[in-house]
């Protein structure tokens, strides 16, 4: 049973998407793929795609909204997370570029990487700051991800998917308020979601061997999924995830008000939603406007629920995330 007098008040909700859209029908002269193939597989119509704004400008973008919808001020802002899995730089920290350009100088500020769970993680995060001593009363939370970084637009099946942009939350503590979570990760997946990085050279290396890390050989930087396993694996996890927040929460998945899911892909979704014997409407859904958006996804289809009345204070929200990783994680509070 979740400790109920220890919630969340999330004070301040901001998102920023890239002006650059691209539609299904723009794919079609690119790759050989169609609208309907599209939108019957993935439920995507259009994303936002950057034109050459960096991540951690989407991010900041996002944070500044967040923060004057909380009638705040930078200075207010005790800690900065940013989730994301295509930051910059490896250093600085996209948490930290965000800070520069709130002006929000002297608070901590650091990125994790949970993949598409990335916000389920942080704000769960936030939570446990909030309730860790007295310095720590305000935090913000950003996802930011352009993964048009890693997109390889020769590949048909895997480049419609994936969409740009961010969104943000400045949350508080709130005493007497519910919240619960279920976190986890499952490492025997990580070659099933892959995206690398730099590879081990340097001026001393003479063996000529790559080493077995049991990982794909991808495409350079490019994304790399194993699409039916990862179906199988976000259908099982989703659903599971939320029974066991509700759980800890006292409450069953049938009183949520609503339940905003990392937005991969629609029949995902749908699966889950008859796992749980609950209505799709119950699901808030934005993957027809944004696509894939990873740790951005929740955020941003959050943010546009509120906007059109779907999701109202002192609602029983769920927020419930999977991706690479393979991660997985709900949150359960009041909003």
């Amino acid at each position: 049973m979740a400790d109920i007098k220890q919630g969340i008040r999330i004070k301040g909700i901001g998102r920023y998407v890239p002006e650059l859209v691209a539609t299904n029908e723009d794919f079609t002269k690119i790759v050989e793929t169609s609208d309907e193939w599209i939108t019957q597989r993935t439920g995507i119509k259009t994303r936002h795609i950057t034109n050459g704004e960096p991540t951690y400008y989407l991010g900041a973008m996002a944070a500044k909204e967040a923060v004057a919808d909380a009638g705040i001020s930078a200075g207010d802002i005790d800690l900065i997370i940013a989730a994301t899995v295509t930051a910059d730089f490896y250093t600085p920290s996209m948490a930290c570029i965000i800070q520069r350009e709130l002006g929000a100088i002297g608070c901590m500020a650091f990125d994790i990487n949970a993949a598409c769970a990335g916000f389920a993680y942080a704000v769960d995060m936030a939570k446990r700051y909030l309730y860790s001593g007295n310095d720590v009363k305000t935090v913000l939370v950003v996802a930011a991800e352009e993964l048009s970084k890693f997109t390889d637009y020769t590949d048909r099946s895997s480049c419609v998917l994936f969409g740009d942009g961010a969104g943000a939350f400045v949350i508080e503590r709130c005493d007497g308020a519910m919240y619960s979570n279920y976190l986890g990760a499952d490492g025997n997946g990580a070659d099933k979601v892959v995206a690398r990085a730099l590879k081990s050279e340097n001026a001393f290396r003479t063996n000529t061997e790559e080493f077995d890390m049991s990982m794909p050989q991808t495409k350079e930087h490019y994304f790399y999924q194993d699409g039916r396993e990862v179906y199988k694996f976000a259908t099982k996890a989703l659903p599971n995830a939320v029974e066991k927040a509700c759980e800890r929460a006292g409450i069953s998945p049938s009183e949520l008000d609503a339940i905003v899911p990392h937005q991969a892909n629609i029949r995902i979704i749908e699966t889950a939603a008859k796992h749980l014997g609950l209505p799709m409407d119950k699901f808030p859904m934005y993957i027809d406007r944004y696509g894939n958006t990873s740790s951005a996804s929740i955020p941003l289809a959050f943010y546009d629920a509120v906007k059109d009345g779907k999701i109202k204070r002192g609602d029983k929200v769920c927020l419930v995330g999977f991706g690479g990783g393979l991660t997985y994680g709900a949150v359960v509070f009041e909003y």
